[in-house]
């Protein structure tokens, strides 16, 4: 479930970022902890939950989201595959129907998102599994120099559709507090430099809302797309976010 982006830019691949780093064998056993009986998916376009409805020994994936706009294109991408209008924090499940939950860059997006881990350890299985990306959206950066105005548009787009940039950092306390045993936090930098697409929407998104806002001019917003463009050219783009993952059981 994600309350901000729809993931529908030009330049989105956001359903690939769970895996970023990661081998083949690696996205394998990343997607093998959701695998064995029953997966919810919280997660908004569905590319994750087809793929996880595909593995060898899934009884069934669903996906759910607030928004039916979402679900009908999710529904669209994978007519096989179960999604549901629903909030996360308001599961129309019966309790212990799962054998994983996964939020992937969801929470940060959610207010009060311990309601949605909470509902994830009543709707788990004595046992099951909770795995959560996210992005540590603080992070976000195309800065290559102290003030660099392309950062300014960055920030503005953080500000404007991630609800907690810091979330990530309180993720093993946030799901021990619902009652689940975490594991450990691992990171996981995305870096664009050669060929920029989802930072620079980034840009993109955070110049035309200032300009929208009236903080800076509609020329000055092109300018500032434009430079981010000029430098993915000559090979000083520099685009980075950091993302954290963290696997948790519910006591058997």
């Amino acid at each position: 479930m994600n309350l901000g982006c729809n993931y529908d830019c030009e330049h989105c691949y956001l359903g690939d970022k769970m895996f970023a780093g990661l081998d083949w064998p690696g996205r394998e056993r990343l997607l093998s902890v959701m695998a064995d009986a029953g997966v919810l998916w919280l997660q908004l376009t569905g590319v994750i939950t087809a793929m996880i409805a595909d593995l060898p020994g899934t009884a069934e994936a669903v996906g759910v989201d607030p928004s039916p706009q979402f679900v009908a294109r999710a529904r669209r991408r994978a007519p096989s595959v179960r999604f549901e209008v629903t909030d996360g924090r308001a599961l129309p499940f019966s309790g212990q129907s799962f054998e994983a939950v996964v939020f992937a860059t969801t929470l940060c997006h959610i207010p009060r998102p311990e309601h949605a881990v909470a509902e994830a350890c009543r709707v788990l299985r004595p046992g099951g599994s909770l795995l959560v990306y996210d992005g540590d959206y603080a992070t976000s950066t195309v800065a290559i120099t102290r003030d660099d105005p392309l950062q300014t548009c960055v920030a503005t787009t953080i500000g404007t559709l991630v609800h907690d940039p810091w979330l990530v950092r309180r993720l093993p306390a946030l799901v021990a507090a619902a009652g689940f045993v975490p594991g450990e936090l691992h990171s996981h930098g995305y870096l664009e430099i050669d060929s920029p697409g989802y930072t620079l929407t980034l840009v993109d998104f955070g110049a035309d809302t200032l300009a929208t806002r009236g903080t800076i001019s509609s020329a000055t917003a092109e300018a500032l797309k434009a430079e981010a463009r000029r430098r993915a050219a000559d090979g000083t783009y520099f685009g980075h976010i950091a993302y954290a993952s963290l696997l948790a059981h519910r006591p058997a």
